[in-house]
């Protein structure tokens, strides 16, 4: 009797180690994963291509250099953890949809909110690369003023929606003057007059440097700053945005598929969400 109670008492021990023991299996089960997975934040890089790797089995598609795209690939961030800042030197409501701060400049005078934070990201390019005379952006009403013209003294009258241009200031091609002339751009454009001004581009064709864009007040538009490609040809982006109000232009998380975030697949007339907006009837633009 005694020896049967004793192997009674062994196979109940052995149940309940095995029951104890399942939960540790688990546990060990999710840590193997999390280290097969490799991070894809580098936290002490201060790029955008630097700060983010690409899923396995994926490579970089490679850019000329001094294009636009590797312009944008290699723009520079903040320190890992910097916030988002609104031009009152606010903070942003909601923090948690970024994974990089770029160092573009918030003017303190509100104006450079979503598509106005990357027409100065491509304004600067064109600066930067002697491509001045190709800076130009349509008003709202349709009407296009360059930088040219404005640098030569010329000046927009507006009457509701008829846009007449005058020379009525001296000529001034200075790095200052050229960033009244973005001003002037960030009043009178936005995303409907980039959405209505820009050629539609299709999924399968996206490049580093081409936008999603909702035209509308309000409307949306985020900017493309990476791009990867594995063998079967299927892409995964990187997006950037600026924002309303007028904030610093930011990095963001991909939160409905972490496992490849921040990257993206993008298509067509899809549903994307993008941190605090949801594009739908949406369509993907390239500047000229």
């Amino acid at each position: 009797m005694k020896k049967a109670l004793l192997v009674l008492l062994l196979i109940i021990s052995v149940v309940v180690l095995a029951y104890q023991f399942k939960p540790v299996k688990q546990v060990v089960s999710v840590v193997e994963s999390t280290i097969r997975t490799p991070s894809l934040i580098n936290k002490d890089s201060l790029t955008i291509k630097s700060r983010v790797n690409v899923p396995e089995g994926y490579k970089r598609v490679n850019y000329p250099k001094g294009s636009f795209q590797e312009y944008l690939r290699n723009y520079k961030l903040k320190a890992f953890g910097s916030k988002i800042m609104n031009y009152d030197d606010t903070e942003y409501f909601w923090q948690r949809g970024h994974i990089g701060i770029l160092e573009v400049p918030v003017p303190k005078n509100g104006l450079q909110q979503c598509a106005d934070a990357l027409i100065r990201i491509r304004s600067e390019y064109l600066w930067d690369n002697n491509r001045k005379d190709e800076i130009g952006f349509n008003f709202t009403s349709g009407h296009y003023c360059s930088w040219k013209k404005y640098a030569e003294g010329y000046r927009p009258k507006i009457n509701g929606n008829k846009v007449t241009f005058h020379k009525t200031a001296a000529a001034n091609h200075s790095k200052d003057n050229f960033y009244k002339y973005l001003n002037l751009i960030y009043m009178y454009s936005g995303t409907l007059s980039l959405y209505n001004e820009l050629k539609s581009i299709n999924s399968k064709n996206l490049q580093i440097g081409d936008m999603l864009i909702k035209g509308g007040s309000p409307g949306h538009i985020v900017m493309i700053c990476d791009e990867a490609e594995n063998e079967s040809g299927e892409k995964l982006f990187l997006l950037f945005q600026g924002n309303t109000p007028a904030q610093s232009v930011h990095l963001v998380k991909n939160l409905t598929d972490t496992t490849i975030s921040p990257w993206y697949e993008l298509e067509d007339d899809a549903i994307t969400p993008v941190s605090n907006y949801t594009f739908s009837s949406a369509k993907f633009v390239r500047f000229k």
